[in-house]
């Protein structure tokens, strides 16, 4: 079939199939439910499809917890190794992602820029609700300290040390933090 014939459709679909058999996956954007969903399906059925290691795309400022926490259970759930490439900025949900990766295999781009910090969110209700739902912010900050900790080498203490306000960090300081494992320019140094 010719270009002249062929349709918008056709054309997406090509590039959707292109893209699945390329075992690439991006993350972009706020991390919401859709997103968590979307890219989980695309994480399993190319799980389904073979062992060759998944690449994985984010650049977010971050978003809803509990999505991050499907899609980063998820990288360590499925058999193929999964490879988190950071580009532009992975923060807070994000970041939580890009951890779900093993540390030699948290890529980024050279102008990749990180953000980690503590959760939050708005209380409200009653006063008894807004008692319960600050006890799950304390919970959920508590755990995001054990699970940074564990995938950087760094302590919990230091972790909720560095995130009591917005903490940032280049490349390099990413790199020397345990955060990330190398600076790629190329995807030929993914191997």
């Amino acid at each position: 079939m010719s270009e002249e014939n062929t349709t918008p459709e056709q054309t997406s679909d090509d590039i959707a199939k292109r893209f699945f058999k390329s075992r690439n996956v991006l993350i972009t954007g706020g991390i919401d439910d859709k997103l968590a969903q979307r890219t989980t399906q695309h994480l399993l059925a190319l799980a389904e499809d073979g062992d060759d290691p998944i690449n994985l795309f984010i650049s977010s400022p971050g978003g809803h917890v509990e999505s991050g926490d499907m899609v980063h259970d998820m990288i360590k759930f499925i058999k193929p190794v999964v490879r988190c490439i950071g580009s532009g900025w992975v923060a807070s949900a994000g970041a939580l992602i890009f951890i779900g990766a093993q540390k030699e295999n948290r890529f980024c781009l050279p102008n990749t820029r990180f953000l980690l910090h503590q959760p939050s969110g708005g209380i409200g209700g009653t006063a008894s609700d807004m008692a319960i739902q600050a006890e799950q912010i304390i919970a959920m900050r508590d755990r995001f300290h054990r699970i940074f900790a564990e995938a950087t080498g760094q302590t919990p203490e230091k972790i909720a040390e560095d995130t009591q306000r917005d903490f940032w960090l280049t490349t390099s300081e990413a790199i020397d933090y345990g955060l990330l494992g190398k600076v790629i320019h190329s995807a030929s140094e993914l191997g």
